[in-house]
C-alpha cells in the first residue's frame, strides 16, 4: 500500500541528508505518534471543554466514576491510577471541588486522611462528558479499518508492555 508523504517524511529526509550515519526511520513512528497525539489531544480538549473540563479534570472524574458506587476514592488511589504525584493531583482536586464536582470527606478509618467523593453534579457531568468523549474517540479513529485498529491496538500493547508490568485480572 502506497502512502502519501507527510511532514514527518520531510524531517526524516533532512536527517538522512545531514546525518547519513543515522537510521532515522524510527523517527517516523515517534514523529507520527507525537503529531497524532497532539491533534487528538486538541480534539479531546474541545469536546471536554463543553463541560468546562480540562483533560486532567476529566481524568480525575472518570477514575472516581469508574470505581463504581459509592464513587469514593482515596487520593493515593487516584495518584496511582493517574500516574501523578500527590502534589500533582492537589490542584486538580481543588479546581473540581470549587465547582462542586467532587467533595473531600474525612475517612472513617483514618480521620487524618480525606476521601474524594463524586457529587451528584460531578456524576452527571462525567457521565455526559464520557459519552461525548467515546463518540469523539470513535470519530477520531474512523479512518483506519477495524482490522487496522485491532493491529494498532496490539502494537501499542506490545510497546506498552516494555514499560509497564502486566496487571493481574
Amino acid at each position: 500500500m502506497k502512502h502519501s508523504r507527510d511532514a514527518v517524511d520531510n524531517l526524516i529526509d533532512q536527517w538522512k541528508t545531514q546525518r547519513p550515519d543515522l537510521q532515522p526511520d524510527v523517527m517516523g513512528i515517534f514523529g507520527r505518534f507525537g503529531r497524532v497525539w497532539t491533534y487528538a489531544t486538541r480534539a479531546v480538549e474541545v469536546t471536554l471543554g463543553r463541560w468546562g473540563l480540562q483533560m486532567g479534570d476529566f481524568d480525575v472524574l472518570a477514575t472516581v466514576r469508574r470505581s463504581g458506587p459509592p464513587f469514593i476514592m482515596a487520593p493515593s488511589q487516584l495518584t496511582h491510577w493517574l500516574m501523578l504525584s500527590p502534589s500533582g493531583i492537589t490542584s486538580r482536586l481543588d479546581r473540581l471541588e470549587k465547582v462542586g464536582l467532587i467533595e473531600r470527606k474525612p475517612s472513617e478509618e483514618d480521620r487524618r486522611s480525606l476521601l474524594i467523593v463524586l457529587t451528584p453534579k460531578g456524576k452527571k457531568v462525567v457521565d455526559e462528558a464520557v459519552a461525548a468523549h467515546v463518540a469523539n474517540q470513535n470519530k477520531l479513529l474512523s479512518p483506519p479499518s477495524a482490522g487496522e485498529r485491532k493491529n494498532l491496538d496490539q502494537i501499542l500493547r506490545t510497546l506498552l508492555a516494555t514499560f509497564e508490568k502486566p496487571i493481574e485480572s
